[in-house]
């Protein structure tokens, strides 16, 4: 093989306007402005806002990347064009676990692993994972030692409907479908949670079914959903109490049977093996946006090693980490399925120029070299 060098970094940021049925009724999210979520916490965009990085070699070879920034992309655009892809110039792109320690040591003193700098490290870590697959002639998840499945299982995330009646009705239709399990995006009390959970349950009692609380609770109101939940044989109760807490998370973990699930607001192997040793969380969420392929699949491995399942986070990604995260879910032995978001997946695929295989079911895997899918730069360019 010639030997090659990356010759080019180029960034963009897309910000693609949804479907009008996606947009709710919260202040400001129909203006195309930033906005918040009661009783959520977190800022969200009215748009589906990302960052998407190209590597081009000195061959002409190149790989697609993409950080997770669902708001201020601008901020990854930047780290990237200044920090980042100096130190990937002139570079081999298939060593890419020693360019990830490179890359990693630039700021190390300054939150290196964590935060924005690790979701921009995640594009660039993506995009060299597709360059190498297409320099070996081989897909990704070869590359990451193997798929151990063909068929790379899913569960439908969240069921945005105003009334109970009308999200049991939804998920009936997507049970219709043969979606086997879905996650309800609550947090509106515990009382108004089960109830919601019980009107799902009844309209489909096959459905398996997880709640994600985006961090609502206290400790006393989670252990309190949390026991109900045991009650109901639930599949996993999601961010249950706010993410820095992991003592309070150790203490509902050993109260409950329900599995306590998370890790989208991690990003490296050491947060993950904290709160694994400290038997606080019994199913991770590496998000593959926010730690890149090298680190999802280093988190994957400690959690291995305590015998803990991985199930990949997915939200606002578009269809670059759609990809990435179907490779990686591939090649993680302990996965029981990989987050779909169908409002994601209605505009996901609008920045690529053809779209990704699969359903709410399940992705099919491809064994097309890299990630398996090729960016349309003219939806690039018009929704900058």
């Amino acid at each position: 093989m010639l030997q090659v060098k990356i010759e080019r970094v180029d960034t963009f940021v897309v910000k693609l306007v949804p479907p009008e049925a996606y947009l709710g009724a919260h202040p400001g999210e129909a203006e195309g402005g930033y906005f918040l979520r009661p009783p959520w916490r977190s800022l969200y965009s009215s748009r589906f806002e990302t960052v998407l990085t190209r590597i081009t070699c000195s061959d002409g070879s190149y790989g697609w990347g993409e950080g997770l920034a669902p708001v201020a992309p601008e901020v990854l655009k930047e780290i990237i064009d200044r920090l980042l892809a100096p130190a990937l110039l002139g570079q081999d792109p298939r060593r890419v676990r020693p360019l990830w320690t490179r890359l990693g040591g630039l700021m190390r003193e300054r939150g290196h692993l964590v935060g924005h700098q690790a979701d921009a490290m995640a594009a660039v870590d993506i995009a060299l994972w597709d360059l190498a697959g297409k320099l070996h002639g081989a897909p990704v998840h070869a590359l990451l030692g193997g798929a151990f499945r063909d068929e790379v299982p899913t569960y439908v995330s969240g069921l945005p409907r105003p009334t109970d009646a009308e999200r049991a009705a939804l998920a009936a239709e997507w049970a219709g479908r043969g979606v086997r399990a879905v996650k309800l995006h609550l947090g509106n009390g515990v009382k108004e949670d089960l109830a919601t959970y019980d009107a799902v349950a009844a309209a489909h009692p096959d459905l398996r079914i997880a709640i994600d609380a985006h961090w609502a609770y206290d400790l006393s109101q989670a252990l309190r959903l949390g026991r109900a939940l045991d009650e109901r044989g639930a599949w996993f109760l999601e961010a249950p109490l706010v993410p820095e807490d992991l003592a309070a998370h150790r203490e509902l973990a050993a109260a409950l049977a329900t599995p306590v699930a998370v890790g989208e607001a991690m990003r490296n192997r050491y947060e993950f093996r904290a709160w694994l040793e400290a038997r606080a969380v019994d199913l991770c969420q590496p998000d593959v946006g926010r730690t890149g392929i090298t680190e999802a699949m280093a988190i994957a491995e400690v959690a291995a090693a305590h015998h803990v399942p991985v199930a990949p986070h997915h939200s606002v990604g578009l269809g670059v980490m759609v990809a990435a995260g179907v490779h990686l879910a591939a090649a993680i032995e302990a996965m029981p399925a990989l987050e779909y978001q169908p409002g994601t997946m209605a505009v996901a695929d609008r920045v690529l120029t053809a779209p990704t295989v699969g359903g709410p079911v399940s992705y099919a895997l491809s064994d097309t070299p890299g990630l398996g899918v090729e960016v349309d730069l003219s939806q690039i360019e018009e929704h900058q």
